[in-house]
């Protein structure tokens, strides 16, 4: 007796371990609000502009002072020394905003296509004051595998030397 109901236990053990355990519905809104407040996350809020282009100027980003225990080049005195760098970021500086001024301000080709009159005779290479507008397109066109630009004019199109 005590072997039989030891088998039926020993039985219904087995069977209730290989069952699947009932689950309760288990509610994600927390992982949702959580992945959603992630995703939603502005990292520039404080300063919206400060990856726009000419935002440098407005960052404060400068040279350092010399101290006493800088480096000088043999041959100039600190002052001289100080009034070559500023003379240098002030260069810098005026490239930088030149380049400001040109951001975004670019011509369409097709537009500076059918300006110039251009027509499959091309009768257009022969009008007078042509201009050197020219238009940039996204590749070198040129076929050469090397990194500077081996194309040097509309001549080299047209067989002319």
């Amino acid at each position: 007796m005590k072997t039989s109901a030891l088998l039926v236990a020993a039985t219904v053990a087995s069977a209730s371990a290989f069952a699947p355990a009932p689950q309760a519905q288990s509610s994600t809104a927390l992982n949702e609000s959580f992945f959603k407040t992630i995703a939603d996350m502005d990292l520039f809020a404080p300063k919206k502009d400060q990856n726009n282009y000419g935002a440098r100027g407005k960052k404060g980003v400068q040279t350092g002072a010399l101290s006493s225990r800088s480096y000088v080049p043999a041959g100039l005195t600190k002052a001289q020394y100080e009034k070559i760098r500023a003379d240098e970021d002030k260069k810098k500086a005026a490239n930088y905003d030149r380049n400001v001024k040109k951001a975004g301000v670019f011509t369409d080709y097709t537009a500076f296509y059918t300006k110039r009159g251009t027509d499959e005779g091309g009768a257009w290479m022969k009008k007078p004051n042509r201009g050197h507008d020219m238009a940039k397109t996204k590749y070198d066109w040129s076929g050469e595998t090397n990194q500077a630009p081996a194309y040097t004019g509309v001549g080299a199109i047209f067989g002319k030397k």
